[in-house]
């Protein structure tokens, strides 16, 4: 699972730029599907057959995306203004090492705060070494996307440290299900999603095209296992979480239900999730045409939306099992 997970982890994608994440999984996929093809939104979508005519047809969506920064102007000084390409903290940005898509490299910095101020977008500028404005913008140009630059570390036996993450972690176990899934009723439908991070638009025309009977999210979702946090209640390495509810979607509770069960049946770690608050593909998929079932298996991560977004590779092995249970039940 190591392996998969640094393959999609490296390419550079953030939100409306995942061709090259998707180019990766294509690779790995040759030989192993029936069809795969990229929409006009820049969704990877790739069809296994199922053997029964009269089976269902069972969406599985895990985006490519991940979150950025934009350029809007430059200083004088050469140092680039930016804003956020999805959900971007100001607040844990303060020197962060990133990469735009032509491999400049620069140094995410924030100007000193007046007394009684909280640091901003507004605050936040990329150093990329330029001499001046001129120099900066034969560099980069006005709406250019930085990211934060790959990274991947290993902490303990067990455990992952990389931007991106959110959500390549679920991409690689989608990959490795897709890999390892042999012949099931059921038609699988697997989207490379574009464009979640602002705002599910990938997922929304994929299932809308589509038209699956089922839809089950792959995504990432908060911590509950480090000091003063404890919400959600879920913890890293102790198996793939089982989504109830979060501000998106209302999982449907006998998919949810189903997918439990069928976790206890086959001994596969699982937690039961509730998210207070951020969404998933499952959100857009269940409210597609004229609405579908949906439920989101989630990967635990602590520090989403950070530099060093952290998962066990325990929880994305439980995630693969669950599924490879769910289609060959």
């Amino acid at each position: 699972m190591f392996e998969l997970l640094k393959k999609v982890l490296k390419p550079y994608g953030p939100s409306g730029n995942e061709t090259e994440v998707a180019e990766v999984i294509q690779r790995e996929l040759t030989g192993h599907v029936d069809s795969m093809t990229v929409d006009a939104m820049g969704n990877l979508i790739v069809v296994k057959k199922g053997t029964d005519p009269n089976g269902k047809k069972i969406m599985l969506s895990a985006h490519m995306d991940h979150i950025g920064f934009i350029v809007t102007g430059f200083e004088k000084q050469g140092v680039l203004r930016v804003t956020s390409v999805g959900g971007v903290s100001a607040d844990s940005n303060q020197y962060r090492h990133v990469v735009f898509g032509n491999g400049m490299e620069g140094v995410v910095v924030s100007q000193s705060l007046k007394p009684g101020e909280s640091r901003a977008m507004k605050h936040l500028f990329i150093d990329i070494g330029a001499e001046d404005e001129a120099d900066a913008r034969s560099k980069v140009q006005l709406g250019d996307v930085a990211v934060y630059a790959p990274n991947v570390v290993r902490l303990g036996e067990h455990r992952v440290a990389s931007p991106a993450m959110d959500d390549r972690s679920a991409c690689a176990v989608l990959l490795a299900t897709l890999l390892e899934l042999g012949a099931c009723k059921d038609t699988v439908i697997g989207v490379f999603s574009a464009q979640e991070e602002v705002g599910c638009r990938g997922a929304k025309v994929a299932s809308f095209a589509m038209e699956p009977d089922v839809g089950i999210a792959l995504d990432v979702t908060a911590w509950g296992d480090t000091p003063e946090v404890t919400q959600p209640a879920v913890s890293l390495g102790k198996g793939v979480a089982v989504k109830v509810m979060d501000s998106a979607s209302i999982s449907n509770p006998p998919l949810r239900d189903h997918l439990m069960a069928l976790a206890e049946k086959h001994n596969i770690p699982y937690q039961r999730e509730v998210l207070a608050f951020g969404g998933t593909d499952a959100g857009a998929m269940q409210t597609s045409r004229g609405g579908i079932p949906v439920c989101t298996l989630s990967i635990p991560c602590r520090y989403v939306h950070s530099a060093l977004e952290t998962v066990d590779l325990r929880d994305m092995e439980s995630a693969v099992k669950l599924l490879k249970a769910y289609f060959e039940e």
